[in-house]
């Protein structure tokens, strides 16, 4: 069925759209408009026709070096955001891989339309001015250290996932600029490289690992190293050479210690836990380590930082390497023991690929000379390659959204454990449907569950928008995958597109809708208070019932053919305001939502019911449903109208017949309908089952 929708999509409107989304996914800067961004001295070529690009050169009195290049991240990287249009970033990268400045050009992501408003989002960006593409660029709370691997740069409070995808987007347009311009690397996408496979391991010591191939082994001899140096004016410096020319002068052992076979053989179970959490995911840690008469590390080596004599290359690319400090014991052979070793940390956005070979050089430095010294430096080059099998080859499923999981992997889990809780009550267990009492602490339970974790912390909100994205980026052609960049979203909209094939509508719009659980919450303060209530005929309630209908209509059509406009009309949501920006927004906003709370206090749920242009998405969903699952009985409707008179959503016919479109699964029915002192005809038939007791009348006898 989904195969025929998207197909039918595709046919019926992509003509009519191609040519207005092919203008929002390509670039729209000018050499012209170049100029208001980067005016004298500075000059901007022309646009290159392979790569899209413009040189930048700066003019000065006698030349006019190159100095960096400039490009919209639209043009390289157009991953689209949660309106389904993509950010487009003017970014200006120099010959050293940082960062010379970073502008939105546009940008349609809700939480900054009208939201948060653009100004912390700009913000965002300026922290990335002076940063390296070779620095591991991190969104976070920790102090940034510009010129150091590790860079934090603050992160958005209530767009944590919309940076995400800015970050995401003008790093990869970069990389892929850096890799053709500035020989980072010869055209592989960072994102599409091998991964250490975590769950091979074979215990092994050092001489299994070393045949395993897992660690490489290269020694260099007295003889060899002046082999290095012939024909330079300090050949022929070293008397050990010939004293002992076959002596060994250095050996050299490395490994990729984040390889369990290697680590958990090396280290010990406590060093391991460490180095794994030490490590982002993509990150490599390489342990190195030699013997002999020659220091890799140097006298003047400071621990924690970037070693001197060692570099580390994967073809063209130079990859950074810092010591990681680890403070342990290595499972070593006795003559090892003495071995000189550290443990060097690649970043993963350096793009180092498991499945390449590594080229590991240290460099020896000799002088000739006392007042001037003439120095000169050779590098003794150790080549490592990781066996196939404990690495996956590259594929398009390697991409960065995967830590995002794994970093709110017990966020998703509570969730999990909420999805199990809820499963549980709408199967009707006896003690929860035993009195209403019960069903009114849990759901009441449940529904602040869904507000405050669910809603307002986790940020699991579904909204219009999910389905505008989707529609935008269907008819533009565009990858889904920025989806995934919201676990909680993913995880609900899962949830409950399963449920739509069992239960049908109600178990989001009932139980999930943080919004919705904020109404009905709001509603039982009203009733408390004694606020009156309006309750409408059951006709009028029908008629406007349908109003949300036309409003999806009006949203979705409007997805296809403005994203300007589709930012407007989304906006008939309260959801971003209440849930996503907890009011902190211009007061019309704040206005619509706190109007809606309003409403709901006197007319139950009154947005949900008859304006939600999600719930009517979700309702028409909800028509899959396989199962009349709510019990019913033959008296229900003829002539028994409780339960229709106590449904405060309206949802049950007069004859009886429960609207699953329109039911919110508040489980009122079938307390009423289980219960002998609620239930009408329980009752009756109770009465009828009871015996009763004749009484004849007493004759007086006459006297």
């Amino acid at each position: 069925m989904l195969r025929l929708v998207t197909r039918v999509l595709k046919v019926g409107i992509g003509l009519w759209m191609g040519a207005c989304f092919a203008l929002a996914q390509a670039g729209v800067m000018t050499n012209a408009s170049m100029l208001t961004y980067f005016p004298s001295p500075l000059i901007v070529g022309e646009k290159e026709s392979g790569l899209p690009v413009w040189p930048i050169f700066k003019q000065d009195a006698t030349t006019t070096p190159l100095i960096g290049y400039v490009f919209e991240s639209i043009d390289l990287a157009p991953i689209p955001g949660f309106s389904g249009t993509p950010f487009n970033l003017l970014i200006a990268l120099d010959t050293k891989g940082e960062f010379m400045s970073v502008r939105v050009l546009s940008q349609h992501e809700p939480v900054f339309l009208d939201g948060l408003g653009e100004g912390p989002m700009l913000s965002f960006v300026e922290q990335y001015k002076g940063l390296s593409l070779k620095q591991n660029i991190k969104i976070g709370s920790e102090r940034n250290n510009v010129g150091n691997a590790n860079v934090f740069i603050h992160g958005v409070t209530k767009a944590t996932a919309s940076v995400r995808i800015l970050n995401q987007s003008l790093l990869s347009a970069s990389l892929k600029v850096a890799r053709a311009k500035l020989g980072y690397a010869k055209g592989r996408d960072p994102d599409l490289i091998a991964r250490i496979k975590p769950d091979i391991y074979s215990a092994m010591e050092w001489n299994g690992l070393m045949r395993a191939g897992l660690i490489n082994k290269k020694t260099f001899t007295n003889r060899q190293l002046e082999e290095v140096f012939a024909g330079t004016v300090v050949a022929g410096l070293d008397p050990l050479v010939s004293q002992a020319p076959d002596a060994t002068f250095v050996e050299m052992h490395v490994a990729h210690l984040e390889v369990p076979s290697v680590g958990r053989n090396l280290l010990t179970p406590k060093a391991w836990d460490y180095l794994q959490g030490r490590l982002d995911p993509g990150d490599s840690a390489l342990l190195v380590m030699t013997t002999g008469r020659y220091s890799m590390l140097g006298e003047d080596f400071v621990r924690g930082a970037i070693p001197n004599r060692i570099t580390l290359r994967q073809g063209s690319l130079p990859l950074e390497i810092r010591d990681l400090d680890m403070d342990t014991v290595l499972n070593l052979p006795a003559p090892l023991k003495s071995a000189e070793w550290k443990v060097f940390r690649v970043i993963g956005p350096s793009g180092l690929d498991p499945a390449l070979a590594l080229e590991f050089d240290l460099r020896v430095t000799r002088s000739k000379g006392m007042i001037y010294p003439e120095r000169v430096g050779k590098d003794l080059t150790l080549v490592s390659q990781l066996p196939s099998e404990y690495f996956e080859a590259a594929h398009s499923d390697n991409k960065t959204w995967h830590s995002i999981w794994s970093d709110r992997a017990w966020e998703l889990a509570l969730l999990v454990a909420g999805f199990v809780v809820l499963i549980w009550a709408l199967r009707n267990p006896p003690w929860l449907m035993r009195n209403p009492r019960n069903l009114r602490r849990f759901r009441t339970g449940y529904l602040l569950f869904t507000l405050c974790f669910i809603g307002w912390y986790a940020q699991g909100q579904l909204s219009i928008v999910n389905l505008t994205a989707f529609i935008q980026a269907l008819v533009a052609g565009n990858s889904l995958v920025f989806f995934l960049y919201d676990p909680m979203t993913v995880a609900l909209w899962v949830f409950a597109f399963a449920t739509f094939f069992i239960w049908g509508r109600g178990t989001f719009c009932g139980w999930l809708c943080p919004f919705g659980a904020l109404q009905e919450l709001v509603s039982q303060i009203s009733k408390l208070l004694r606020v009156p209530q309006i309750r409408l005929s059951l006709r009028t309630d029908a008629h406007l019932k349908r109003i949300k209908y036309g409003v999806l209509a009006i949203v979705l059509s409007s997805a296809v053919v403005s994203v300007a406009w589709t930012d407007r009309l989304v906006e008939v949501e309260p959801f971003k305001t209440s849930i996503t920006l907890l009011f902190d927004r211009h007061w019309p906003y704040v206005m619509w939502a706190a109007g809606m709370l309003l409403l709901n206090a006197v007319l139950y749920k009154g947005f949900c019911r008859y304006l939600c242009p999600l719930g009517a998405g979700v309702a028409i969903l909800g028509r899959f449903r396989r199962f009349d699952w709510l019990a019913r009985r033959s008296e229900c409707g003829k002539p028994c109208q409780r339960c229709q008179h106590d449904c405060a959503y309206q949802s049950i016919k007069k004859t009886g017949q429960i609207d699953y479109s329109e039911c919110f699964q508040c489980l009122d029915c079938v307390v009423i309908e289980q219960s002998d002192t609620l239930c009408v005809p329980r009752i009756l038939e109770k009465r009828r089952m009871t015996p009763t007791i004749v009484i004849h009348p007493v004759t007086r006898a006459s006297t």
